[in-house]
């Protein structure tokens, strides 16, 4: 697994966010792709956060309810963001999504987002280096 980068592993393709993003349309969005999350980024392409389904939940409950309240994913978001870099080792990073309790990560270069890399893609890097399949 030590050969493994995420670069090797990561998706590259990925759904983003403006911060001015209606929270219902970013959860439409995500679940349309099967996502769990996305990054949001500014208009300048800078990664500002970072918008989940969990982040959704409470807001679309509470549009069902009041109806009364457009939230944004500015409102919402989380804006303390951990990126990894993709040169990085995979396993290394499977052991930080473990210790924090994270899903996936958005992969950065300098200061763009080139994808993002979930437990998913670590552990399908895992079982083809384990069974060559």
């Amino acid at each position: 697994m030590d050969s493994i980068k995420v670069a090797d592993c990561m998706s590259r393709q990925y759904v983003s966010f403006s911060p001015s993003t209606p929270v219902v349309e970013a959860a439409m969005e995500l679940l349309k792709n099967e996502l769990l999350g996305g990054p949001v980024i500014d208009s300048a392409g800078k990664l500002v956060g970072w918008i989940s389904e969990q982040d959704c939940i409470s807001v679309v409950s509470q549009v069902m309810y009041y109806s009364d309240r457009v939230a944004t994913v500015d409102d919402v978001m989380s804006r303390e963001l951990s990126t990894v870099d993709p040169d990085r080792n995979a396993m290394d990073v499977a052991e930080d999504m473990k210790k924090m309790k994270r899903k996936l990560f958005p992969v950065v270069e300098g200061a763009k987002v080139v994808g993002v890399v979930s437990r998913r893609h670590i552990l399908r890097a895992m079982l083809k280096q384990v069974t060559g399949k």
